[in-house]
């Protein structure tokens, strides 16, 4: 694995280096021989995806997962992004809402995720015309709470952003580079993820969330935002500090909780620390304590 040092600053590169970092992920993926990308047709995978167009051609497949954890949004955006990279893709219908490790969602929930689209990928090899699967984790990624990783690495999954020692800030430069349409999409991830730990994780729940965010997009714009699952059926919204003071209108107040709480949500409350991605694993030693669980840390 290369040094995970950020590789440039993608303010200030050349076209020249972004060149040089995008031809080695093309050799490092024609090294791997014919792929499967896990796809979700954010930003991350995208760029995987098109360094293995460009590296494999027709030898290389977008496998995407879909389940109430995937909004349509975003099902319909992998489906456009594939299109426009020109490379085959593949929708698996993925069970882990069966599983009952993945609903309890103790704080390795992502493992279980990661672990039925993989597994059910592996056994598709052969039928998918491709010898290993790829992902799209970068190096910023390791620094995080990932179980999903651990996972990666049971189904011997490769990851040749962290392979090159690519950043998150590389990878959109890298994106830019390739002109790809999703190169300043906002991260999105799971619908599951908006479910605080503990909360059991239910196609309910992510329906309720899925809607209730749509909604506030309309409401304010397609502004980077959350709505937080929280215990009792509370909704914790977040959304950048400078929008913060377009939800405390009276009209607009109004339509927010009566929207929400016609989802289903009990009561509805606007975190004034602005949106932050990632924050319910701050949760997650208090999470660890009461299950009697040490779950994995990624490194």
């Amino acid at each position: 694995m290369s040094d995970t040092s950020p590789l440039i600053d993608p303010v200030s590169a050349s076209t020249d280096a972004i060149s040089e970092i995008a031809n080695r992920l093309v050799d490092r993926l024609a090294g791997y021989g014919p792929v499967a990308v896990a796809f979700s047709g954010g930003v991350d995978s995208a760029v995987v995806a098109k360094a293995a167009v460009l590296a494999l051609g027709d030898r290389c497949v977008a496998v995407t997962a879909v389940s109430p954890s995937l909004a349509e949004s975003d099902r319909k955006l992998a489906v456009q992004t594939a299109r426009e990279l020109s490379i085959r893709h593949v929708e698996f219908s993925t069970n882990e809402f069966d599983r009952v490790e993945y609903r309890a969602n103790a704080g390795n929930r992502c493992f279980y995720c990661k672990d039925t689209l993989y597994s059910l990928t592996a056994a598709r090899l052969q039928q998918l015309q491709v010898g290993g699967i790829v992902n799209g984790a970068n190096v910023d990624d390791l620094g995080d709470h990932r179980p999903g990783m651990m996972a990666a690495r049971e189904h011997h999954v490769r990851s040749p952003l962290i392979e090159e020692g690519i950043d998150k800030a590389t990878v959109r430069a890298l994106a830019r580079y390739w002109q790809l349409d999703v190169a300043e999409k906002p991260a999105s991830p799971c619908l599951a993820s908006r479910i605080a730990y503990g909360v059991e994780v239910t196609a309910e729940r992510v329906a309720r969330v899925e809607k209730a965010e749509a909604f506030l997009r309309d409401l304010v714009g397609n502004v980077e935002l959350r709505v937080r699952c929280e215990p009792n059926e509370i909704a914790r919204i977040e959304i950048p500090l400078d929008q913060l003071h377009r939800l405390t209108t009276p009209d607009c107040r109004g339509q927010v909780t009566t929207c929400l709480r016609s989802l289903g949500f009990r009561a509805v409350t606007l975190d004034l620390d602005g949106f932050r991605s990632g924050n319910l694993n701050d949760a997650l030693p208090l999470v660890q304590l009461q299950t009697g669980r040490v779950e994995n840390r990624e490194a």
